[in-house]
């Protein structure tokens, strides 16, 4: 029988080539007696994803396996714009939504909805090897002030909360009426920068955010995210990746130009010269930036299928 005095919860994961990692993740949602439903979106991977998928959508038991496979690779923006799309044509009263590279602890989904009044809030992700460590660095709310560790979130927190700060998409909860006033994630973005876009846009439209201090989802390391320049001023989001660098120089000028203004992005093209001519020179990656500010400007967002062969 159907327990219609809680929210319906649809776990959402996009994955691409990682199979022992999804493998991993999937069997922690099927534990989490909260959750409804998995969908896990493929994106058209080719290291034995699909066939596992084919074999696990079609084993009985609660919660079930959805899969959806992409006829080609859309990035995690295709990906998590597909499948909350799909959790809502499935009645989601919540969509649970993660890459394949987290892991959420036993508890994370128990604690996040302990807090009933929120639109679009998740845990803090903190590092699998040091788990005391963030791995994506948070800014705190009403500074300028970044953080790399939990006991400093921890301190921050008021009644367990930091308003109006998530990272998405990494065990996140989004209800369903906020997705059905804002929309789904921009599929054009391919990666990086389509989740924080999406909160952007959820501020704008006066929804409800918040990170929980006590809600943990495990993730590996990521390298240099938050490198310190300008003499430890301040940090910019390096990534020896040519494909992760092009869209987030271009999907961030676009971001802030629409969400902060022409002043936001001229300063992070300031940065941006600054970190590749004397933080780390770099004549190849100022190339590479200046063609990604330049499709941003025209709003090509087809540049990143070069690196994709």
């Amino acid at each position: 029988m159907t327990d219609t005095s809680r929210p319906r919860v649809v776990a959402v994961v996009v994955t691409f080539n990682r199979l022992g990692l999804l493998q991993r993740l999937v069997g922690r949602l099927l534990e989490v007696e909260r959750v409804d439903e998995v969908i896990v979106v493929d994106n058209a991977s080719t290291d034995g994803t699909g066939e596992w998928l084919r074999v696990a959508s079609a084993a009985a038991g609660e919660p079930s396996v959805v899969a959806l496979t992409l006829d080609h690779n859309r990035g995690g923006a295709g990906g998590f714009h597909e499948g909350l799309r799909l959790a809502v044509e499935r009645g989601a009263d919540l969509a649970w939504l993660m890459d394949d590279d987290g892991l959420p602890d036993p508890d994370c989904l128990d604690t996040l909805l302990s807090y009933d009044d929120l639109d679009f809030w998740g845990p803090v992700v903190v590092d699998e090897d040091d788990p005391g460590r963030l791995v994506f660095p948070i800014r705190l709310p009403g500074g300028t002030r970044v953080v790399h560790d939990i006991s400093a979130v921890e301190r921050a927190a008021a009644d367990g909360l930091l308003l109006d700060v998530v990272i998405p998409f990494n065990g996140v909860l989004v209800t369903r009426g906020l997705a059905e006033r804002i929309g789904y994630p921009r599929e054009e973005f391919f990666i990086w920068g389509d989740d924080h876009e999406y909160r952007l846009r959820a501020e704008r439209a006066g929804a409800r955010i918040a990170t929980v201090a006590a809600a943990r989802v495990r993730h590996p390391s990521v390298g240099e995210l938050g490198t310190s320049m300008m003499f430890g001023r301040t940090t910019y989001n390096h990534s020896p990746s040519d494909l992760k660098h092009y869209c987030m120089a271009r999907n961030n000028t676009v971001n802030l130009r629409e969400y902060r203004g022409w002043p936001h992005v001229i300063m992070f093209w300031a940065k941006t010269v600054w970190f590749y001519t004397f933080t780390r020179p770099d004549r190849g990656r100022l190339v590479l930036s200046a063609r990604a500010v330049r499709a941003a400007l025209r709003g090509d967002f087809t540049g990143h299928r070069k690196f994709l062969a």
